[in-house]
């Protein structure tokens, strides 16, 4: 398998599962402000993904996988014995699949204001009212427990890459003092703070 990905955009969750499931790997990264997009070794990128942004996971028999949520449950269904996820069919799978919705339409995409200059400060303030109220609410289902669901899965490795967003935006945790230690425990990870320095960001 190759996982195609920049560097903390939210290629970094598959990442991360793709360490902790022990699975053999390879990586190349994919330059987003180039026009087109081009891989390190100068591939097109559109021509794996033709959405245009990452993840993209080049599976042995050629096919492509796309979009994160799809990515990590694939890589954690082909390391059953690593827990990343539960079992297909069961209700805690659908579980996992609620809360990588979850990630993915309420806080992943609520951080698209965020990324581009032209935004107006009133539609950033908006959109981190919103984020805001989402921080609160998964806090609240963090109480009692290290991970999302009780033991690590591949949705702590999803929120993880989202919410470090923060300090690249200097946008501020502080209010959340649940989300800041989940943040800590996710980071001390051997696998996390592997995709990190992997990635450059460490």
């Amino acid at each position: 398998m190759k996982l195609y990905y920049a560097p903390g955009a939210c290629s970094l969750s598959p990442h991360i599962a793709l360490i902790e499931s022990g699975l053999p790997f390879d990586t190349e990264r994919v330059d987003l402000r180039a026009q087109p997009h081009t891989t390190e070794s100068g591939n097109d990128y559109a021509t794996i993904n033709p959405k245009g942004y990452v993840p993209a996971l080049a599976l042995d028999n050629g096919e492509v996988l796309t979009e994160a949520a799809v990515v990590v449950q694939y890589i954690a269904d082909r390391a059953p014995d690593k827990h990343l996820a539960p079992p297909a069919g069961t209700i805690e799978r659908y579980r996992l699949q609620e809360w990588l919705n979850f990630i993915s339409a309420e806080i992943h995409k609520g951080f698209g204001p965020f990324w581009s200059p032209a935004t107006p400060q009133e539609q950033k303030d908006a959109a981190w009212a919103r984020l805001s109220q989402r921080f609160a609410w998964v806090e609240q289902q963090l109480a009692g427990k290290d991970y999302l669901m009780g033991p690590f899965s591949v949705a702590d490795g999803y929120l993880f890459t989202i919410l470090n967003w923060t300090g690249y935006h200097k946008l501020s945790l502080d209010p959340w003092p649940g989300l800041k230690a989940y943040m800590a425990r996710v980071a001390a990870r051997p696998a996390v703070a592997q995709a990190l320095k992997d990635e450059g960001l460490a």
